[in-house]
């Protein structure tokens, strides 16, 4: 009888090892099979990020809104380091009211600046950490960093944070 227990739970554990490496096997190919396709989720990231940069050019709210997440925990933030300002905008309502306002009391459009062809996107299934650079012919040289989230199969902004450093510097 002595010989039989050691026996068992040899077995049991063989059987435990074998079944916990057909679940990791399985679940590696469950993962890739839901790993979206990155060449067309980036595309899709940078044609909603173009939309809305148009949109808020164009002083068109409501082609701008559509982009954004409306919900009380994203922000907008602005660093100006050339005129030493910042702001920050936190959750729908307040950045809502902000882009109302600025539009408002800046009503005539501006010049658009060259839209962008290359950003870097980390996908993090419905998530994406997104940076780029651009060049703003009113405010000179701007850092960009966006949180985007996919929902219903339309990617939009839940987090934005621009750095702007002017026309005198070549930091990017």
């Amino acid at each position: 009888m002595t010989i039989k227990k050691p026996f068992v739970f040899i077995l049991l554990f063989l059987f435990c090892v074998t079944g916990c490496q057909e679940v990791k096997k399985q679940g590696i190919v469950e993962t890739a099979n839901e790993k979206p396709n990155s060449t067309e989720e980036k595309k899709a990231i940078l044609k909603t990020l173009n939309d809305e940069t148009k949109a808020a050019f164009e002083r068109d709210y409501d082609t701008w809104q559509k982009k954004w997440v409306h919900d009380p925990n994203i922000t907008k933030t602005y660093i100006d380091f050339e005129e030493g300002t910042f702001s920050e905008a936190l959750g729908w309502n307040e950045i809502s009211q902000f882009v109302k306002t600025f539009m408002d009391e800046h009503p005539e459009p501006e010049p658009l600046p060259e839209l962008l062809n290359k950003i870097e996107v980390r996908l993090y299934g419905n998530g994406a950490w997104v940076t780029y650079g651009q060049q703003d012919s009113l405010r000179g040289r701007k850092r960009e960093t966006r949180l985007m989230e996919k929902i219903r199969g339309e990617w939009k902004i839940a987090g934005m944070q621009t750095t702007i450093y002017g026309f005198d510097s070549d930091k990017n």
